[in-house]
């Protein structure tokens, strides 16, 4: 036998086990690019993400507000480098992968190219982006891939505190005056739809537009769930909240399905996003042109930072006995 076939062969054999796939094991190089392509679109949108809710930092309608709002904007750039060290770790550096995303070679995901218009917004992007976020993100803490499960951990943790606080926020425009209530149905409306879109196209081949990594994805055991799976998930997770919120999701079709034992709703329109993804969104442009101004003029931390890690190599050698 061939020694690449063993090495397929060993690298399969901890798929089928369920085990973990280490940095230094041998992988297929389809692999790697799959893990880096999926782990480097998650970093950018934890940092393309931090633009919608840094816009409200200085106008959170109380200093309780701008705390927990700066906090987890904090904890998004937290999240990115997380994901960024963990795909460092295929062999590919945090400059090319940002190099990708601001020539537009990668992508991000498609809810941070909507705008944020009010206080609300903040809430609904806790209660509903962040949600999403939790119901794709928790399967991925058993991803075949060993750094990336580990990283998700603590950023599931993270991202499950950040749903509270916006489901905290909009109930407390839902317990206050006609018009708070107003806004935060208004958030409601508008935000609902993209966050279904989140989980990407349809994997029913009966759709003209499908998902294309899905099916080997789950293969190699670095997703557990098909987009519509994860799709219904929320849904069923999200209708009950809505109710206790006093707020109506903008879907006629919403019910529940008592021979499935699931809610019935509408599709998001996948026309919309695809056509957001391929940068005819809102703020696609808003918010490239601001990533990239700000990679720019931290430019001079990065070098400082370089500077100052090689001073310290050079003077701990230099202590080093001959």
């Amino acid at each position: 036998m061939a020694a690449s076939d063993e090495r397929d062969d060993a690298f399969h054999a901890i798929i089928d086990a369920d085990g973990r796939i280490e940095p230094r094991d041998d992988m297929p190089d389809a692999y790697r690019r799959s893990l880096v392509r999926q782990m480097a679109q998650h970093a950018h949108s934890e940092i393309i993400g931090m633009q919608p809710e840094g816009n409200w930092i200085s106008r959170a309608p109380s200093l309780r507000r701008k705390a927990i709002l700066l906090a987890k904007v904090q904890d998004e750039a937290g999240h990115g480098l997380y994901l960024y060290a963990a795909a460092e770790t295929l062999g590919v550096s945090r400059d090319e992968l940002l190099e990708r995303l601001h020539s537009g070679k990668q992508k991000y995901s498609s809810i941070f190219n909507y705008p944020t218009l009010t206080w609300a917004d903040i809430g609904a992007i806790g209660w509903l982006v962040d949600g999403a976020a939790i119901t794709n993100q928790v399967p991925l803490t058993r991803c075949s891939y060993g750094p990336y499960a580990r990283a998700m951990v603590r950023i599931c943790k993270e991202e499950s505190f950040h749903q509270r606080q916006g489901f905290e926020a909009l109930l407390a425009l839902t317990r206050g005056t006609a018009a708070q209530r107003a806004m935060a149905q208004d958030a409601l409306d508008r935000w609902w739809y993209p966050s279904l879109a989140m989980f990407g196209p349809p994997d029913t081949p009966s759709q003209e537009r499908t998902a294309t990594h899905t099916e080997q994805s789950m293969r190699w055991g670095i997703k557990r769930f098909t987009n519509d799976e994860l799709r219904q998930k929320f849904v069923d997770m999200t209708a009950p909240q809505a109710d206790v919120l006093g707020l109506r999701i903008p879907d006629d079709e919403l019910r529940w399905n008592d021979e499935r034992g699931h809610y019935d709703f509408s599709d998001p329109d996948f026309d919309e996003l695809f056509r957001v993804i391929s940068g005819d969104g809102p703020c696609n442009e808003q918010r490239m042109a601001h990533r990239v101004s700000a990679h720019a003029d931290g430019a001079w931390v990065r070098e400082a930072a370089s500077a100052y890690a090689a001073k310290h190599a050079t003077a701990q050698q230099e202590q080093v006995p001959a």
